[in-house]
């Protein structure tokens, strides 16, 4: 293999506080090479210099042996380097094909050839095996289709080194597959990948080297056959990673919701609900097994006040709710971990201390006046003390919370949440997209919430996750309850059947 990239001593700073420290790292062309570390380890500002969003402090960059400064996104492309972000860069109102020309140097000008770069497109599309559908507008088109598009846009551009941050993170098992073929044949052509993952079956599984970042320094480069995921993880966070083990609970106590022959869009296999009957009890996690899709959100949903059943009654601490609306539900003692942190969990553009106060911004602790005169000075020493109680790593609480890694803002809305004395917690995929340590502090919260008390509804996609926190596992599949089991030696088989319907 020959080097393709070489950074050297590369450092970012903001004010005092360095996103990198002193980074080496090279790839090899025809590499597969991941980046792994915990949120806030500094990969995507890395990644962010090569794709020319951000400028090194200090260090230089080396492609093909010359050293080169990315100034802007632009340049990065002229460079051969294409980036396809965990959040993808693609403009709704456009088709595919539009996405995919796009800026491009051959579609500037009043006239476009728009047969020929629909020829050209379509070729590179038929190489890497990609079903694209050329005039479909980006909304509506599946995730993973989306992703597609963006690397084709990459390739289409001429890149020779593909950056990948996060990109299995919203794909189905077998999208994943599909994208592991794709990335191989890339390899295979000569093309260089770098590929950011907390999973750490898909890194031993898709890489040849892996780098490790921690707290923005780079600690290790390896070969991927010289260490297991127990290594690479201890080497991710520092320290010793004991195997994880939840003590399972059998719980009598008070129920705190039950949901009885509940429907909602009942003929709607995906997208609904159909004749739920379930109860949480205090000190309990109760987890929703199935393949998403499977009414999951409608269930996260109704058990926060967004929708309301079409049948059926919903209880909360054995009363029936008679009015569906967030806040009634927030008043009787419902914390919610959201799916989607960035949309319903955080104000992005409000900063960390505003986000943890969010909900008791008219209490007498924080207002005066029911909300008109903000105590600052008390919302300022509250937020400290929970940044600190929840490991919340920023420069200061008052910067904007999308700034932080998605740990550190799931912990944001962990420390509002659980801070309000909750009855029942809803937690929808709490922990995807998160890194091993930040995982691990987001189960260990949800444990210690149980113990004290609290129903838990936990909803993942992630059948480990599922087995390894849930004292109860319920399985839902086409909007139904499947089954019930215990989790404590859960039928692993049974449970996998019932999530495919039988």
């Amino acid at each position: 293999m020959s080097e393709l990239l070489r950074i050297e001593h590369i450092s970012k700073r903001f004010g005092d506080f360095y996103a990198n420290r002193n980074i080496d790292l090279t790839v090899e062309r025809g590499e597969i090479h991941t980046l792994l570390g915990e949120n806030g380890a500094g990969k995507s500002t890395l990644m962010n210099i090569l794709a020319g969003l951000y400028q090194p402090t200090e260090g230089k960059i080396f492609l093909e042996g010359k050293e080169v400064h990315i100034e802007s996104p632009s340049q990065a492309v002229s460079l051969g380097i294409g980036m396809v972000h965990q959040h993808f860069m693609l403009v709704d109102a456009m088709t595919v094909f539009e996405n995919i020309i796009l800026g491009d140097r051959r579609s500037k000008g009043i006239f476009i050839d728009r047969a020929a770069r629909r020829k050209e497109i379509e070729e590179l599309a038929a190489r890497y095996g990609f079903q694209i559908q050329l005039d479909r507008q980006i909304t509506e088109i599946s995730v993973g289709e989306q992703q597609r598009v963006e690397i084709l846009k990459a390739l289409y551009r001429g890149a020779q080194l593909l950056i990948l941050d996060e990109p299995t993170a919203a794909l189905t098992d077998i999208e994943v597959e599909g994208l592991f073929r794709v990335v191989n044949r890339l390899k295979e052509e000569g093309k260089s990948i770098i590929f950011i993952s907390h999973k750490m079956r898909e890194v031993l599984h898709i890489s040849d080297r892996i780098t490790i970042l921690r707290g923005g320094e780079a600690v290790a480069t390896i070969n991927r056959d010289e260490m297991d995921g127990q290594q690479l993880a201890s080497l991710m966070i520092g320290r010793e990673l004991s195997e994880s083990h939840y003590e399972k609970r059998n719980t009598a106590e008070k129920t705190v919701a039950v949901l009885d022959h509940v429907s909602y869009h009942k003929n709607s296999k995906h997208n609904g609900l159909a004749d739920v009957d379930m109860k949480i009890h205090a000190g309990e996690i109760v987890g929703i097994a199935g393949v998403d899709g499977n009414g999951q959100t409608q269930l996260a949903q109704m058990l926060t006040g967004v929708i309301w059943p079409e049948e059926g009654h919903i209880q909360l601490k054995n009363s029936n709710v008679g009015v569906f609306d967030p806040l009634q539900f927030i008043q009787n003692g419902t914390a919610h971990v959201p799916e989607d942190r960035n949309l319903q969990g955080l104000v992005s553009d409000m900063s960390i201390a505003d986000n943890i106060v969010l909900k008791r911004t008219e209490s007498e602790e924080f207002s005066k006046g029911h909300g008109l005169f903000l105590k600052k000075k008390a919302i300022s020493a509250y937020a400290s003390e929970m940044a600190g109680k929840y490991d919340i790593r920023c420069r200061s609480i008052y910067q904007d919370v999308r700034s932080l890694s998605g740990g550190n803002q799931q912990k944001v809305i962990l420390a509002r949440e659980l801070e309000s004395n909750p009855d029942l917690l809803v937690a929808a995929h709490p922990t995807r997209g998160l890194d091993i340590g930040a995982t691990r502090f987001v189960r260990d919260q949800m444990c210690a919430a149980r113990d004290r008390g609290v129903g838990v509804v936990l909803i993942s996609a992630d059948f480990d996750e599922i087995l390894e926190m849930s004292d109860r596992i319920l399985v839902l599949f086409e909007g139904r309850i499947m089954g019930e089991y215990s989790g404590k030696n859960p039928p692993i088989k049974e449970i996998s059947m019932a999530m495919t319907g039988k």
